[in-house]
């Protein structure tokens, strides 16, 4: 398996490797293997496309064979996502969440809901480490005094999770609190890390490997010039339903299927946590529409968010700054209603391709007992969408 950018900490003594920094060549992405996608990408085709938004992984990947609770094998990891920077002092920013289908976890949301804003990171991790992510948050935060120079003393982070338990020794409680302080001090601008990296390391989407995926897309100058970014963490949806491009690839591909001897329903026990962010000026009511336009993009991959999936999704925008001080009546910009058709678009185009470029930058992997989880193969997708006359090149 792919392990780029790895660092080395305490936890190697335990067998774990987190991942850092690359050091191995950067694998293609979706419009590298021509898949088509609408709408015009910004210079990175990331989330971090949205000027200040930053992102950090820490990747554990340790052990093979049979499964020791407590021990692995180790298929995990964190993701941290910064509207400004982890240097940021002006850290509110305003937000919005949407939960599609609600068989998960995102932390902190009934305040983002009634308050309208994001403070501080959106973290995400498995389903059984939501709870020390948490609370290493609130320890970084207090350590650096991240949200103020009065309210430090207090507050609710925003950590989200996808389950990896078909690869990870989830029981094991692998992810310790250095792991998300490393997440919070690795994060960057500039070109993001994808496929089997931070939370999304021990993923599944559609059947076949899946992880972290990102897109963004720039809005014309006539409706504004704004971006808009997407990160993902995908661990959804069936073989059979997965689509490229409006093709049923999933259908089409030949390989192994991590869930084949499973009841049908298995295959919709994943989950997707999205992350929209826009430098466009939208207020929380405005950026919760927004997150609701996540739904379209993941029916453009197939997905019909089964019973058992969590489909949960959450938009913030960097405009505005200094909405949060508490010392003074605040001037506010918002973009009209009337004009937002292009925002909810760009929402929509860039989730559908940032979730292909997860599945397309994942390499195969094996995990707990020796399950193994294929690649989506790429001269396969390419040979389908040919065959259907959907491939630009």
């Amino acid at each position: 398996m792919r392990q780029n950018s790895f660092r080395l900490a305490a936890v190697c003594a335990m067998g774990l490797v987190a991942l850092a920094g690359s050091t191995q060549e950067t694998p293609p992405r979706a419009r590298d293997l021509g898949v088509p996608f609408d709408g015009i990408p910004g210079p990175l085709n990331a989330i971090s496309d949205v000027s200040g938004v930053t992102v950090g992984h820490t990747t554990l990947i340790s052990g093979e064979g049979k499964l020791v609770v407590g021990k692995g094998p180790v298929r995990t990891g964190v993701t941290a996502v910064f509207p400004r920077g982890k240097e940021a002092r002006d850290a509110g920013v305003f937000a919005g969440w949407w939960s599609l289908n609600g068989n998960g976890e995102m932390t902190g949301t009934t305040w983002v809901e009634e308050s309208g804003f994001l403070i501080g990171p959106v973290m995400i991790t498995n389903t059984h480490s939501v709870g020390v992510v948490r609370d290493a948050v609130i320890q970084w935060t207090v350590a650096h005094r991240k949200i103020g120079p009065d309210d430090d003393w207090w507050s609710l982070p925003v950590v989200a999770e996808t389950w990896d338990g078909w690869l990870n020794d989830i029981n094991g409680f692998h992810v310790k609190p250095e792991d998300a302080f490393h997440a919070i001090e690795t994060s960057h601008g500039g070109r993001v890390e994808e496929g089997a990296v931070g939370g999304g390391t021990g993923m599944i989407c559609n059947g076949f490997k899946g992880g972290i995926g990102t897109s963004s897309r720039k809005l014309a100058e006539k409706d504004g010039g704004f971006t808009v970014g997407v990160l993902v963490q995908c661990n959804y949806g069936s073989r059979q339903n997965f689509r490229v491009a409006g093709i049923p690839v999933g259908r089409e591909i030949k390989s192994e299927d991590p869930y084949a001897f499973a009841p049908g329903d298995i295959t919709e026990r994943g989950s997707i946590i999205v992350i929209v962010a826009t430098d466009a000026p939208l207020l929380p009511h405005q950026l919760k529409r927004l997150a609701r336009r996540v739904s379209l993009g993941l029916g453009r991959d197939g997905s019909i968010s089964g019973n058992g999936s969590g489909d949960i999704f959450i938009a913030f925008s960097t405009a505005n700054q200094g909405a949060a001080v508490v010392d003074h009546m605040v001037d506010l910009k918002m973009f009209p209603n009337d004009r937002l058709n292009p925002v909810f678009a760009a929402t929509v185009e860039a989730t559908e391709e940032a979730i292909i470029n997860a599945m397309i930058a994942a390499t195969s992997m094996t995990g707990i007992e020796n399950h193994h989880v294929t690649a989506l193969p790429h001269d396969q997708l390419r040979a389908v969408l040919k065959k259907y006359n959907r491939l630009n090149q």
